[in-house]
């Protein structure tokens, strides 16, 4: 034994590698420095294991005593070690336990929800009351034909009308579209009577923005072509549509106007008690499908009429909310728009 300590002078022993091991096991605060305690005494190049590498350097005699003292010692760090692993992972649970916990006496975190644009609330009521009246709704494109915006629709060229719908341009053939009714003539080359259509969607004029205009909005427009469709018939069909957007007590008014689409024309206003108090208030624009229109599809007007209206869908949720800026619609400000959870009111 004098021999071997002699040789191993220069080195640690194995009992004072498992002292120092020991020693750092039980300061080790978390589980992160426990394994790097391992790595340091028990890894593949830890110091107790590189002890086995003087074993050549010893006696033959020496060695299964000195082998037996490396081993002891890994043996007891090891215990060491799992005893303290297990302490550590229990405290660390607790305290994970602790930093997660749930107090499931507090009331819960109202999530936001989203909810549909007022102008998309508008337009599916619109759907459901024209759909329910027996109108079929079609798409039309926002970019279209120049032929389909004026042409079909009975605008003469460089009529005075087109002035009041002054729009963007692509290039001279094709438009941002002004209004809704550009579909009939879509409708008519390939639909014959008796039918019933209608279209939500958005139109563009070159406007100057204010209050009450701006260079988008949107606007449903609906028509019928059947045998002996009349102005009562229209009126009709709009008292119905108007009590179910805003309520049983409205009543129609009709006022002759020009479109060069219709003939006769009127502007259509209602009268509801909720409502600017039972002021008389303008929602749109009708009447009946002007004869060019009918003849230029090759509908016979001896036996067939229809009739057209359109109004603006902005106007809806303003009369019904009391809105007076048509530009808050489409600025995107939540304050504005987190006032409306359901549809407009009745």
């Amino acid at each position: 034994m004098v021999r071997i300590s002699a040789q191993l002078s220069f080195m640690d022993t194995p009992e004072e590698l498992q002292s120092s091991a020991l020693q750092e096991i039980s300061q080790a605060g978390n589980s992160s420095q426990l394994k790097d305690v391992e790595l340091k005494f028990l890894g593949k190049n830890g110091s107790i294991p590189g002890l086995m590498k003087q074993l050549g350097s010893l006696s033959k005699e020496d060695r299964p005593s000195f082998g037996q003292r490396v081993n002891s010692a890994k043996a007891t760090v090891e215990a060491a070690l799992e005893a303290r692993r297990a302490v550590l992972k229990s405290v660390e649970q607790q305290s994970q336990f602790e930093a997660e916990r749930i107090d499931v006496t507090m009331p819960g975190e109202r999530r936001r929800m989203g909810r549909e644009h007022i102008l998309q609330q508008t337009t599916n009521k619109i759907k459901r009351v024209l759909g329910g009246m027996g109108f079929q709704y079609q798409e039309s494109p926002d970019l279209e034909e120049f032929r389909y915006n004026f042409d079909a629709l009975n605008y003469p060229p460089d009529h005075p009308a087109m002035d009041d719908q002054d729009t963007f341009y692509i290039d001279d053939e094709t438009l941002l579209r002004t209004q809704c009714t550009a579909l009939q003539g879509r409708v008519f080359e390939n639909t014959k009577p008796p039918l019933r259509c209608f279209t939500v969607g958005r139109t563009y004029r070159n406007e100057a923005v204010d209050r009450t205009h701006g260079h988008t909005f949107h606007q449903v427009d609906c028509f019928m072509i059947d045998e002996g469709v009349s102005m009562a018939h229209l009126k009709g069909t709009l008292g119905v549509f108007a009590r179910a957007m805003f309520g049983d007590e409205v009543s129609i008014r009709f006022r002759p106007d020009f479109f060069p689409f219709v003939e006769p024309g009127v502007d259509y206003a209602i009268s509801t008690p909720k409502l600017f108090n039972g002021r008389w208030v303008e929602l749109g624009g009708a009447g009946l499908i002007h004869a060019n229109i009918l003849e230029r599809y090759g509908i016979d007007t001896e036996r067939y009429s229809g009739f057209a209206f359109g109004l603006g869908v902005e106007r809806i949720p303003m009369m019904a909310y009391g809105v007076d800026d048509l530009r808050q619609f489409l600025e995107n400000d939540f304050r504005f728009l987190n006032q409306f959870e359901f549809e407009p009111i009745r």
